[in-house]
Order: C-alpha cells, then structure tokens, then sequence
C-alpha cells in the first residue's frame, strides 16, 4: 500500500460496522488513529498521504 511507503500504518476494512456498511453500500473503509504524541507535522504527512494515495488510485 502506498501509505505504508510513506511510514503511515492505517487500517483497511468494516471495523465491527459491517452491517451499517452494507446498509449503505459501503465497502470498505480507512482508518487513521490518533494518539496524544502524534505532532502536526504527522497529521499533516498523512493527509498529504492520503490525497496522493486517492489521486493515484483514481488514474487506474
């Protein structure tokens, strides 16, 4: 995965909301946690990560 390349751990799936999802249609999600140690600089790197991450899978 791209964000891994970057050092960024995110975990992918339903997070024990699988019935809500499918309710909506939703297959899949990304999720980001936060800790009091993570600093701004960090925040920022993962969502300049992400953006990436969207506009290389949209050129597929």
């Amino acid at each position: 995965m791209y964000l891994d390349t970057l050092g960024i751990a995110v975990r992918t799936g339903h997070h024990c909301t699988e019935p809500v999802m499918q309710r909506f249609g939703i297959p899949g999600t990304i999720r980001a946690s936060f800790m009091f140690y993570n600093t701004f600089s960090e925040i920022d790197q993962l969502l300049v990560g992400v953006n990436k991450a969207i506009q290389l899978i949209r050129k597929d």
